[in-house]
């Protein structure tokens, strides 16, 4: 995010038509699909691959790394405030297209993001069709058994309508196909259904030292209270796209055992992050051993230190061919920032447990 600090005057009237009027969004998905009927029929979206964990686990990284290669088609910035029509609103926005400039995300953390950078706004969708899980205190998790039959149409064609507006101009003729790439948190709530509603995806979840993991969750936790507090619309923008993560805006996922794992722990105090990263993990740990094909662990660390050869490792296990551009896409892991948070920090009993729960993902990884 960035953008929304310097939207003019027009773009948040914009953002609260399309986010303020009670089903304009669902609308103008329909209009569009009708639309474009013929031109959707000719589109495949196959295969596709959701990236997800908690936040600050690398996942911003693996999408901007993973959009390099020509197969994947994702969501980019250039989609809002009508992210449900992303046909439509290419065409209306034509006419008045800003220029790809890249600038800092508002996160602060050195990441640079243009108007054409891919981003998460696929939790528009999951809101829309199960209001009934954002609660006033948190999210719920979603089971096998929630599975909507409307929901799993519109997400299908969804897929189907970003490869359309996604492929290169020189191949808008006959058949079309991709692969949709999606960055979303938000899915670690809802990794069974997810695989159930798309059999032939694959899902990445990347993982992070726990105590280093927690230490980054507090940090952006407490630069997005001011943020929330200092740009009144920025907080909105974020409630609007369903990011819940930090801040004003703050609503935990209910994992198992969170609720006593966090109890007495402040969100603004180290614990109260290592606890939930535990909650967290240890529940996509119990999801991936069920379905150990298709949900797919990596050390962000180890990672970031594999270059070429771990991102080659990857397009191999997402059958992805990356073309001429697994080195320049290689090229954009980093070592890790040097740690700075000590253990003396941290309830020593959580440390413990986190310990244990990542050596089981660094097993499940390896394996």
């Amino acid at each position: 995010m960035g953008f929304e600090l310097n939207y003019s005057a027009l773009d948040r009237c914009l953002h609260r038509l399309a986010f303020g009027v009670p089903g304009l969004q669902l609308t103008a998905a329909d209009l569009e699909s009708r639309l474009y009927a013929a031109d959707l029929r000719k589109v495949t979206a196959e295969r596709p691959v959701f990236i997800t964990s908690l936040p600050r686990a690398g996942t911003t990284l693996l999408l901007e790394v993973l959009h390099r290669f020509p197969a994947f088609a994702t969501h980019c910035y250039r989609d809002m405030p009508f992210v449900m029509a992303p046909l439509v609103w290419a065409r209306l926005s034509g006419g008045f297209r800003k220029r790809a400039e890249l600038a800092e995300r508002a996160h602060g953390d050195g990441m640079e993001i243009g108007f054409d950078s891919p981003e998460a706004f696929e939790e528009v969708l999951w809101r829309a069709f199960w209001p009934e899980k954002y609660k006033d205190d948190g999210i719920a998790l979603w089971r096998a058994g929630d599975g909507k039959e409307e929901a799993a149409a519109f997400f299908a064609e969804h897929l189907k309508k970003i490869v359309a507006l996604r492929r290169s101009p020189e191949s808008r003729s006959g058949e079309e196909s991709g692969r949709y790439l999606s960055k979303n948190n938000g899915n670690i709530a809802r990794l069974d259904l997810l695989a159930r509603m798309f059999p032939d995806a694959r899902i990445v979840v990347p993982f992070r030292r726990p105590l280093e993991h927690a230490a980054s969750l507090l940090r952006q936790h407490e630069n997005f209270l001011t943020l929330h507090r200092d740009q009144p619309f920025v907080r909105r923008y974020m409630a609007d796209i369903g990011h819940y993560e930090f801040g004003a805006l703050h609503r935990p996922i209910a994992f198992p055992g969170l609720a006593e794992l966090t109890e007495g722990r402040d969100p603004q105090g180290l614990d109260y992050w290592l606890a939930y990263w535990i909650a967290a993990f240890a529940h996509i740990a119990e999801q991936q051993a069920g379905n150990p094909s298709r949900i797919l662990l990596l050390s962000y660390e180890d990672t970031c230190a594999g270059g070429r050869a771990a991102l080659a490792a990857l397009c191999a296990r997402l059958d992805v061919d990356p073309g001429g551009e697994l080195g320049a896409a290689a090229g954009l892991f980093k070592a890790p920032p040097p740690a700075r948070a000590a253990a003396g920090d941290a309830d020593p009993a959580l440390l413990e447990r986190a310990a244990e729960v990542e050596a089981n993902l660094r097993a499940a990884a390896g394996a």
